[in-house]
């Protein structure tokens, strides 16, 4: 199976698990990238589910999505370029936007919090979201990479 299936059917079962989408698309997408993440940087994605803590914002998985990218282009200084990480997360956005036709969570999924419509339509925008990610990861040569070479 190709990585982007396998983040994919990892986001999807996260979810179904009982993680939100951030959370899920960051440990799918994170798993198949072999990057090691704490405890710390999993409960940051918390707040994002549900666009925002309920408010229909930003999609998590959206969101989530841009800290996969600055985990693997973020900077640790200020005196570092931000530019590369920049673009990579307009593009992934757009990207994400062409995909699913909004990067809203209200728009996206239209029904009631915690429905089963809601949850089965947040399962596939997750599942999709991390394969999409991880299509784009490949493609721009950021899959393959160890995680000992991350900067």
């Amino acid at each position: 199976m190709d990585k982007p299936t396998e983040a994919r059917n990892a986001a999807g079962q996260y979810f179904k698990d009982g993680y939100n989408c951030s959370e899920s698309v960051l440990r799918a997408t994170a798993e198949a990238l072999g990057i090691p993440v704490n405890e710390q940087v999993l409960r940051m994605t918390t707040g994002f589910g549900g666009g925002l803590g309920h408010a229909g914002c930003v999609c998590g998985a959206l969101a989530a999505s841009v800290m996969s990218l600055g985990l693997l282009k973020g900077r640790t200084d200020a005196t570092q370029s931000r530019e590369e990480a920049y673009v990579l997360s307009e593009e992934f956005h757009h990207r994400f936007q062409e995909k699913f036709g909004a990067t809203c969570c209200r728009v996206l999924n239209p029904h009631p919090f915690e429905t089963r419509e809601h949850m089965v339509n947040c399962v596939k925008i997750t599942g999709n979201t991390a394969k999409l990610l991880m299509e784009y990861l490949e493609e721009k040569g950021l899959a393959e990479a160890s995680a000992s070479n991350r900067q």
